[in-house]
């Protein structure tokens, strides 16, 4: 069983990097958000790997981050989630944003990935919302769960909105409303979501 690869990067594909370890080339499938992060070819590689032994194969997944390979393993545990959505899942979204979603029943923000149709994503958020603070303790910070089909609520997508609008790519301004709804709890209104999503988003066009 192969857990973790340190290497040189020898090539990369649409899903896929080649690391060289002594002289032997590993496969391994990565989401695009890993792939993002790699260095140029020759450049030293440390990924976290998950094994899938099967009768016809071995397939190798690489993550940069043990979180994201975490995700991987519980998002696999999903009927109707393969290898390969698990994958478009965290090239959508990081691992923060995805507990995040999971643990606010943001559907629509899981429907972003390629292959997560609004039934999935509504499943995703069932099955695994009580499974995220194992992953991220600090999504227990919402406190109460949404209801069975919460959809969207008003406020957050009124924060996303007034965001976007203001100029700030809308897949940034979900993650930062968000995060506010973590810290501030499902009570939190428009207009206080909106005051802390500007507080990130300005924290990290200064990083």
């Amino acid at each position: 069983m192969i857990a973790k690869l340190r290497g040189l990067l020898d090539s990369t594909g649409e899903d896929w990097a080649i690391i060289d370890v002594g002289g032997v080339g590993y496969l391994a499938y990565c989401p695009g958000r890993t792939l993002s992060r790699l260095p140029a070819p020759g450049g030293l590689v440390h990924l976290f790997i998950e094994t899938h032994v099967r009768e016809d194969h071995i397939h190798l997944y690489g993550f940069v981050e043990d979180a994201e390979r975490a995700w991987f393993r519980l998002l696999l545990t999903v009927q109707g989630v393969g290898a390969k959505v698990a994958l478009a899942l965290l090239t959508a979204l990081s691992a923060d944003e995805l507990g995040r979603a999971i643990a606010a029943g943001y559907k629509v923000m899981l429907a972003r990935a390629q292959g997560v149709g609004a039934k999935l994503a509504a499943r995703l958020t069932v099955e695994l919302k009580d499974k995220a603070p194992l992953i991220a303790p600090s999504f227990a910070a919402l406190g109460a769960r949404p209801a069975a089909d919460p959809g969207v609520p008003d406020t957050v997508e009124d924060a996303v909105s007034a965001l976007s609008n203001l100029g700030y790519r809308r897949l940034d301004a979900q993650s930062a409303v968000l995060k506010a709804l973590a810290t501030l709890g499902p009570a939190a209104t428009s207009a206080a979501l909106i005051r802390a999503g500007l507080r990130d988003l300005g924290r990290e066009l200064t990083r």
